[in-house]
C-alpha cells in the first residue's frame, strides 16, 4: 500500500540554520572492547575520586607491556565484525530478487518480522563514517528516496502482510532525521498501511542532534519512537575537528532531554575510540559527559580506518591515528569508567543497565547479533528497505542495490530492488550459531550444539576441541562443557571468531583491524 504523499511536499531546503552531520550507524563499525582482564590494565588508568592523579594498577607493568604488545601482534590482524555469517563481502549475484520473491512467499502464517529501513543522505559528510551514505545540500534528491522508499514499502507489504507480524522498526542511515517532519509521517503511514505492526512493536531511530528542532522532536514522538540512538564519538573539539563533525555537549545533551521528554522510554549513546588526536584524557572526559546523561545503552566501538572502501576517510591524517596498543588502552579506560558506573559489558563493544532488556536477553543465554550489532529481536526474519539495505530470511541473506539512482529505478518499476545475497548451507547455519555465541557470550555448549545440529555438528566440535588444545596464548579454553574465550581472549575474539570462518581464506576482502 503507498500512500498519496502529503500536498506541499516536494522541494524543501534544509532548515536554515541548522548546524547538521551524519549519525554513525553502529552496523558500519569495527567494534573492539571488552571485560578487560585484570593483568592487562597496566596502562588502564584509574581516577581516585577526590584528586585529579592517576595511578598504575599492575606490580609488572614491563613484564604484561610485552605479554600484552605480543598477543596484538599475533592477534590483531584485520578480522570481520561477524554482524552475520557468512559476511557481507561472501554475497553474490545468484541471489536476486526472483530468490528473494520466493524466499518472502514461503514465510508461513503467523511469523514475525522486524523491518530496517535506510536513508541514505546526510547533509553533511563526517570522514570517519564508513556507512553507505551521501551528502546533499538539496532536499529533492531526498524527495525522490521517500517517494521510492513508499513505493517499496508497498511492493514488500504486499507479499507478507496478513501473514507476518512487525515487532520492530529500525530507521538507519545516513541520517534518518534528514527527513522533514512531513515526509518521516509519511514513511511512519505508509508503513503502518501496508505491514501488521504490533502495538508493542519497537521503534527506534538514529539521530543527528545537530539535525534536530522542536518540529522534528514531535515528529519522532508522533510515529512513536520508544528508542533514540544518538551518536556521540568524542566532544573533544581538536578530534570533531579532525572528523569533520562539530557536535557539543549541550546540543547532545538537549536532544537527549527532549526525546525523553516526549516519551522515549531508552535512549543509547555511541562513542568511538581510535580515532585522530584522540588521547585517553580526551576520551576519558567525553565517557564521563556521556554518564553524565545517564543513557540505557553505551556502544564503545572502535575507529575503522578503511580508506579503500570509504575515499572520504582520505581526510583524516592517518599520522594522527594512534596504533594498536593506544586503541586497547583507550578501550580499556573507556570500558572500566563505564562498568564502575554500573553498566553490565554486553559482549565485545556494548553496555547497558541491569534492568535493560538487553542485559536481561544476555543473562538469559538469548542475546542475538545482526547487521544494527547486539540486539534483543527475534523476529523470523528481518526485512530490509531502502538502498544497500540488507535481509535476513530463514533461507539467507538478501541486499538491494546500493546506488540510489538504480534503487529508485527498480522500485519504481514494481519490482524488488534485492541484487545480491547468500543462501545458508547447513554448515554455515552450524558455523554462525557458533560465531554468534562467540561474540555473544563469549563461549558455546558442547551439547548444546550437538542437539541443535546432531551428527553435522561433528566437524566444527573437533576444530574446537584442537584449538582448545594447541592455544598456547591462554585465550580459548574448554572447560567442562563448554568452549570459552578467556578474560584474556576477549579483546581478541573477532580473531578468535574467525577460526571458525570457513570463507575468510577464500576471498580478497578487507577489513578493519581486530583490535
Amino acid at each position: 500500500m503507498v500512500v498519496p504523499r502529503p500536498s506541499g511536499s516536494t522541494q524543501r531546503a534544509p532548515a536554515s540554520g541548522r548546524r547538521s552531520d551524519p549519525i554513525l550507524a553502529g552496523n558500519a563499525l569495527a567494534h573492539t572492547s571488552a571485560e578487560i582482564p585484570r593483568q592487562f590494565v597496566p596502562r588502564c588508568l584509574t581516577r581516585i575520586k577526590g584528586g585529579s592523579g592517576r595511578f598504575w594498577e599492575n606490580r609488572s607493568i614491563h613484564r604484561t607491556n610485552k605479554m600484552l604488545q605480543r598477543l596484538l601482534d599475533r592477534h590483531g590482524a584485520p578480522a570481520p565484525r561477524y554482524t552475520s555469517y557468512p559476511t557481507a563481502p561472501h554475497f553474490h549475484a545468484g541471489i536476486n530478487a526472483e530468490t528473494y520473491a520466493t524466499w518472502l512467499a514461503a514465510l508461513p502464517a503467523g511469523a514475525t518480522a522486524s523491518l530496517y529501513l535506510h536513508v541514505p543522505y546526510c547533509d553533511r559528510l563526517c570522514w570517519f563514517c564508513a556507512c553507505h551514505t551521501r551528502q546533499t545540500l538539496r532536499y529533492a534528491p531526498v524527495t525522490r528516496y521517500v517517494d521510492a522508499l513508499c513505493t517499496e514499502i508497498g511492493t514488500v507489504g504486499e507479499m507478507v502482510r496478513g501473514r507476518v507480524e512487525v515487532t520492530a522498526l529500525h530507521f538507519g542511515g545516513g541520517s534518518p532525521t534528514i527527513l522533514e517532519p512531513v515526509d518521516l509521517k509519511h514513511l511512519d503511514k505508509t508503513l503502518r498501511g501496508s505491514f501488521d505492526l504490533r502495538p508493542d512493536a519497537e521503534i527506534s531511530v538514529e539521530i543527528d542532534p545537530n539535525d534536530m528542532d522542536d518540529e522534528r522532536f514531535d515528529a519522532l514522538a508522533s510515529i512513536g519512537m520508544t528508542r533514540a540512538s544518538l551518536g556521540v564519538q568524542d566532544f573533544d573539539p581538536q578530534v570533531q575537528k579532525a572528523i569533520n563533525r562539530d557536535q557539543s555537549f549541550e546540543v547532545t545533551r538537549h536532544a537527549v532531554r527532549s526525546v525523553r521528554g516526549r516519551g522515549a522510554a531508552s535512549v543509547n549513546l555511541d562513542v568511538l575510540y581510535g580515532l585522530p588526536h584522540q588521547t585517553e584524557d580526551s576520551l576519558s572526559a567525553t565517557v564521563a559527559q556521556v554518564l553524565s546523561l545517564e543513557p540505557d545503552r553505551i556502544a564503545l566501538f572502535g575507529y575503522a580506518h578503511v580508506p579503500w572502501f570509504k575515499k572520504h576517510q582520505q581526510m583524516i591524517d592517518e599520522a594522527a591515528l594512534p596504533g594498536p596498543r593506544a586503541r586497547l588502552d583507550m578501550a580499556m579506560l573507556a570500558a572500566k569508567m563505564i562498568r564502575e558506573a554500573g553498566y553490565v559489558t554486553i559482549g565485545l563493544d556494548h553496555f547497558a543497565r541491569p534492568a535493560d532488556s538487553m542485559a536481561v536477553s544476555l543473562a538469559q543465554g538469548n542475546l542475538g547479533r545482526n547487521f544494527q550489532g547486539y540486539t534483543v529481536d527475534a523476529a523470523d526474519a528481518l526485512i530490509g528497505l531502502g538502498a544497500s539495505s540488507i535481509g535476513r530470511l530463514p533461507q539467507g541473506y538478501v541486499q538491494n542495490v546500493p546506488a540510489t539512482g538504480e534503487y529508485e529505478r527498480l522500485v519504481g518499476a514494481g519490482r524488488l530492488a534485492a541484487v545480491r545475497g547468500i543462501e545458508l548451507t547447513p554448515e554455515d547455519r552450524i558455523r554462525g550459531w557458533v560465531i554468534e555465541r562467540l561474540m555473544c557470550d563469549f563461549g558455546f555448549s558442547r551439547s548444546e550444539l550437538a542437539r541443535r545440529f546432531g551428527g553435522d555438528a561433528g566437524p566444527i566440535l573437533a576444530e574446537a576441541e584442537n584449538y582448545a588444545a594447541t592455544d598456547q596464548d591462554g585465550l580459548f579454553a574448554r572447560r567442562a562443557d563448554r568452549y570459552e574465550v578467556t578474560q584474556t581472549g576477549r579483546p581478541f575474539v573477532r580473531a578468535l571468531a574467525a577460526r571458525f570462518d570457513a570463507y575468510l581464506a577464500k576471498g580478497a576482502a578487507r577489513h578493519s583491524a581486530a583490535v
